[in-house]
């Protein structure tokens, strides 16, 4: 399970919860995971990471949160805890920020208005880990005055070690890919994107920008996305790129999937950049480094602050 999958609310509908905020979560004081979820509240919901890579140091860590038959929530409070596996002592709470996906309707793809299961909020909290390992997570959500655990849907999430990274990071150089351009497809638009209708982001190949102006950088297939959250991440990032914030940047849409077909596996564009999941979005600045990079569901805040990096670079 992942940010994207269950969930049939509508945010639109939903207004946010309030900021979460460390006092009013238990302190982890030395105990671990399961002495933390004693007391609570039974029967709570399920904790969707929707990050994969984690690494020493500070990490955005996203996540979905949802009921035991799968509808998204978007009315609580909520804080994280982590522990080394085997029950080590956890740390938090890391208080998570609710982020809406939402979007003007003018920006929003067929596949997103069309599917009830496609992601409509990530909760993101901010972790640092200080060892890598194999590590657990609880969530306590807060509905009203009433606690209650968030359960993983993954029982352990790995954190590498921050040098054995491979995937990059702010500060190192963004590989040199071509990217397939409308020109390069000759009208045949949908050979390189299964959004409906096409993205407007295959003007430029990343090749002959990156270096020279900031760059938006997003590995997403919308058709085929197995956290079903690729949608949501395109569409996000056609609204942003006809906002101020996108102004002076080049957007560009890289499908996934080889011929468009699963079997025939990852592009090699994705393997230029060591991924093995989506989406990806990468923003790189002019001077050819990459500024920010996330993974999984992102909000246009998130976006727009990673695109203000890249300028700045």
């Amino acid at each position: 399970m992942v940010a994207g999958c269950g969930g049939d609310d509508d945010d639109g509908a939903n207004p946010a919860p309030p900021p979460a905020k460390a006092a009013d979560f238990p302190k982890a004081a030395g105990k671990t995971l399961a002495e933390l979820s004693r007391g609570l509240g039974r029967g709570g919901p399920v904790l969707a990471p929707s990050v994969s890579q984690l690494t020493t140091g500070e990490n955005r860590f996203g996540f979905g949160l949802f009921t035991r038959s799968r509808a998204q929530i978007v009315n609580a409070t909520v804080a994280v805890y982590v522990a080394p596996a085997g029950g080590g002592q956890a740390k938090g709470p890391y208080p998570a920020r609710f982020e809406s996906l939402a979007v003007r309707p003018q920006f929003q793809s067929r596949q997103t208005a069309t599917d009830p299961d496609s992601a409509k909020s990530v909760y993101v909290a901010r972790i640092p880990f200080d060892a890598p390992g194999q590590y657990e997570v609880l969530g306590i959500a807060r509905f009203g005055k009433r606690l209650v655990a968030a359960t993983s849907a993954v029982p352990r999430v790995p954190v590498l070690d921050a040098a054995e990274d491979t995937i990059p990071r702010p500060g190192d150089p963004a590989p040199r890919i071509h990217t397939p351009t409308e020109a390069d497809a000759g009208g045949d638009i949908a050979s390189i994107d299964t959004r409906i209708p096409p993205s407007s982001m295959h003007s430029s190949d990343f090749a002959d920008v990156v270096g020279k102006k900031p760059v938006v950088l997003i590995f997403a297939t919308p058709a085929l996305c197995q956290s079903r959250v690729c949608g949501p991440v395109v569409d996000i990032a056609e609204s942003v790129k006809a906002s101020g914030e996108g102004e002076g940047v080049d957007f560009i849409h890289q499908e996934v999937y080889r011929d468009n077909m699963i079997d025939k596996g990852l592009r090699p564009q994705l393997a230029e950049f060591n991924l093995q999941t989506e989406p990806w979005l990468f923003t790189v600045g002019k001077d050819g480094k990459v500024a920010a990079r996330l993974e999984g569901a992102f909000s246009a805040a998130e976006l727009d602050d990673a695109i203000r990096k890249a300028k700045a670079s």
